[in-house]
């Protein structure tokens, strides 16, 4: 009876036992909005720049970025880095017009924003 009883207690809890996902209003699968703890990591990092920062700080700061430009203009060396700051579309992949760009100079940050990258190309 002991045996029969322990059994069923057993059978029981596993069958009551699982996984639980969770579903936000747009219908993705997240177990922890950890993109929305990225974005949100992301804003607060950046709201605390300082022009002229290295791009080995910020990289210590922020990890790695979404995505990575580099180019050279007039014997300037610049790099862009786009880090996730907020969504556009929910169909899983991040695009550039999610993401803000932090611009570097010989090695330097010398901006970010939609603003600052826009004058940069600009010249």
């Amino acid at each position: 009876m002991h045996k029969l009883l322990a059994a069923a207690i057993i059978g029981s809890s596993l069958s009551l036992s699982g996984c639980v996902i969770s579903v936000d209003g747009d219908g993705d699968y997240s177990h922890s909005a950890d993109w929305q703890d990225q974005e949100q990591k992301n804003r607060r990092i950046i709201a605390k720049l300082e022009p002229d920062l290295s791009l080995e700080d910020i990289s210590m700061r922020m990890g790695t970025p979404d995505f990575n430009e580099y180019y050279e203009k007039s014997g300037d060396k610049f790099q862009i880095l786009y880090f996730r700051t907020q969504r556009i579309s929910g169909d899983g992949v991040t695009t550039k017009d999610e993401c803000t760009p932090l611009i570097f100079k010989n090695g330097r940050l010398s901006g970010w924003g939609d603003t600052a990258y826009s004058i940069i190309k600009s010249h």
